[in-house]
C-alpha cells in the first residue's frame, strides 16, 4: 500500500511541477503576497501630522509645544490662529490631531492650578487614533513630571482633555464594518465574473455561444450583469445589517453611496472578466481572482493606513478600486459626505472600470477563435 501511495504521490508531483503554469502559481503569487504584506501591513505610526492652536503663548505653553516638536514622530504642519481653521484640516486629513492650549494655560500653572489642554483627534481610524492618543499622553506625563520637578506641587499641572471627531467613542466597528461592505462585495463580484467565461471553456459550451445570434459584446454584457447585480444586492444587505444591527451611523447621502457602489462593482466586474478571459479553466480563474483580491484588500487601507506604506507601494494603491470605495464608505457613514466631496474618489473608479472592461472586451474578442 505504501508503495502505491508513493507512486501516486510521485505522479502528482511530476504533473504539478512539469506544468509551467502550475509552477508559476506555486511560486510567484506567494512571493508577491509576501512582499505586499511585508511592506503594506504595518500598524506602526511612522509620522503624526499635527497642528498647534496656542491661545496662551506664554512660557509654559511654548515649553509644551516644544515637547511635542521634540518628538521625531510628531510633524507640525500648521500653527493655527482661530477655531475656524481646525475643522478643514481634520476634514482633509492633513492632520491627525490638533493640540489646543487654553488662554490661561501658563497663568493656571504658575498659580498652582490644573491647566486645561485639549487634543482634537481624527477618530475615523480608531486604531490609529488610539495609538496617537497614547503618544500624546506620554508627552503630557513627561511634561508634568518636568514641571513638578522644577516648580514643585502635588497634582498633575496639565489636565488632558481628548475629543475624537467622527467617532466620539472610538468604536472600532464604526471603522471596520463600512469597509466590510466593500471587501465582501469585491469578493462576490470577482468570484462570479472570474469564473463565468472559464466555466464555458472548461465545459465545452463556449463554442455553442459563438453560433448563437448573440454578438461578442452582448455575450460579454450577459456575463458581466450577474456579478454586478449580485454585488449590488449583497452590498445592500450588508448595508442594512451595518445600520440596523450594528448601529453604525449612516450620516451621508444614500445616492452618493450607491453611485460609489455601482462604479466600484463596475471596476470589479471589469477586472473579473479580464481574469476570466485569460483563464482556460475554472481553477485558473479562481486562482487569478484570489491573486488580485488579497493584495487589493491589503493595499486598500482596510486595516492599515496607506500613509504608513512606502512611497512606491502608495503609488501602486492608485490602481486599486477598493482604496477609493473605502474612502467613500467611511466618508458617507461617519462624515456625512455628499457628491461634492466624493468626486475625487468616484472618477478614478470609473476610469479603472472602463479600462478593465475595454481590455477584457479586447481579450474576449481575440480569444474567441
Amino acid at each position: 500500500m505504501l508503495t502505491r501511495i508513493l507512486a501516486l504521490l510521485h505522479k502528482e508531483l511530476l504533473a504539478l511541477l512539469k506544468d509551467p503554469k502550475s509552477r508559476f502559481v506555486l511560486i510567484i503569487p506567494p512571493l508577491i503576497q509576501l512582499l505586499v504584506f511585508g511592506y503594506a501591513a504595518s500598524f506602526d505610526l511612522k509620522t503624526i501630522p499635527w497642528a498647534l492652536y496656542d491661545e496662551d503663548r506664554g512660557t509654559a505653553a511654548r515649553e509644551l509645544a516644544a515637547a511635542f516638536d521634540g518628538v521625531p514622530l510628531f510633524h507640525r504642519v500648521a500653527t493655527l490662529r482661530g477655531d475656524g481653521e481646525i475643522a478643514p484640516l481634520v476634514d482633509r486629513r492633513e492632520v491627525l490631531m490638533v493640540v489646543h492650549i487654553s488662554p490661561r494655560f501658563s497663568a493656571d500653572l504658575h498659580n498652582g492650578n490644573p491647566a486645561s489642554l485639549q487634543v482634537i483627534i481624527d477618530g475615523r481610524n480608531s486604531n490609529v487614533a488610539l495609538i496617537g492618543m497614547n503618544y500624546v499622553r506620554s508627552i503630557v506625563e513627561r511634561y508634568n513630571r518636568d514641571w513638578l520637578a522644577n516648580h514643585g506641587g502635588n497634582a498633575p499641572p496639565a489636565r488632558l482633555e481628548t475629543r475624537a471627531w467622527f467617532n466620539p467613542n472610538l468604536e472600532s466597528r464604526w471603522f471596520f464594518i463600512p469597509g466590510i461592505i466593500g471587501m465582501l462585495s469585491l469578493v462576490t463580484t470577482m468570484l462570479v465574473t472570474a469564473l463565468t467565461v472559464a466555466r464555458e471553456r472548461e465545459h465545452g459550451t463556449f463554442d455553442q455561444l459563438l453560433v448563437t445570434p448573440l454578438r461578442p459584446g452582448e455575450i460579454l454584457l450577459g456575463k458581466a450583469l450577474p456579478g454586478f447585480l449580485i454585488g449590488l444586492v449583497q452590498g445592500t444587505l450588508i448595508l442594512l445589517v451595518a445600520t440596523l444591527w450594528f448601529r453604525v451611523p449612516l450620516l451621508g447621502s444614500l445616492a452618493a453611496l450607491y453611485t460609489g457602489l455601482a462604479l466600484f462593482l463596475l471596476s470589479g466586474v471589469g477586472v473579473g472578466l479580464l481574469i476570466s478571459s485569460l483563464a482556460v479553466t475554472q481553477q485558473q480563474g479562481l486562482l487569478g481572482a484570489f491573486l488580485f483580491m488579497v493584495p487589493a484588500v491589503i493595499l486598500s487601507g482596510f486595516a492599515t493606513p496607506i500613509a504608513n506604506m512606502p512611497a512606491f507601494v502608495q503609488t501602486i494603491t492608485l490602481i486599486d478600486p477598493l482604496r477609493y470605495f473605502l474612502i467613500i464608505l467611511r466618508k458617507v457613514f461617519l462624515e456625512g459626505a455628499g457628491f461634492d466631496i466624493l468626486i475625487p474618489q468616484l472618477w478614478p473608479m470609473a476610469l479603472i472600470g472602463a479600462a478593465a472592461l475595454a481590455l477584457a472586451s479586447w481579450l474576449f474578442r481575440h480569444r474567441m477563435y
